[in-house]
């Protein structure tokens, strides 16, 4: 039977992180479904948990003035999704809308920072990882600004 901890252990993201910190972070997660169309979190809201995508896919939106919601980037099995719990004021700064149903865990980033300020090894270890994320994210932003505004000699 799958649980909570095996289903992280076997995650990447949580790859090679000491037994006792993999219990610590587990006893922060839960299960949680989304229905098509339902948001996961929007612009503005405090942000206490990330997400551990199972299955489905999730839109990430911004409001642009006279164009509504535009999709930035959508995210899928496997994938992260959250990292704003990490960071003070700790706000969402986009919207996350499920575009089919979807199945993730979802870790309490309020019960993690807890545990972070007990144990600052586990605290490194985890921002070492979300840093990772965060620098993967930007690289694939910079290309899409490339996409968008370069050459326009053509």
């Amino acid at each position: 039977m799958e649980t909570l901890e095996s289903i992280l252990a076997s995650h990447p993201f949580f790859h090679g992180l000491e037994k006792r910190y993999l219990e610590l972070v587990t006893g922060c997660a839960a299960n949680v479904r989304f229905r098509a169309g339902e948001f996961l979190f929007r612009d503005g809201e405090e942000a206490h948990q990330f997400f551990i995508l199972r299955e489905g896919r999730v839109a990430l939106e911004i409001f642009a003035p006279g164009h509504g919601a535009v999709t930035v980037d959508t995210y899928g099995e496997g994938e992260i999704l959250g990292w704003s719990w990490l960071v003070p004021p700790y706000h969402w700064h986009y919207d996350a809308q499920a575009t089919e149903p979807v199945r993730a865990i979802a870790l309490d980033g309020r019960c993690l920072r807890g545990k972070c300020e007990e144990d600052h090894e586990l605290g490194y270890e985890l921002l070492k990882r979300f840093a990772h994320i965060i620098e993967q994210r930007l690289s694939a932003t910079r290309l899409q600004l490339l996409d968008v505004y370069g050459d326009r000699r053509r």
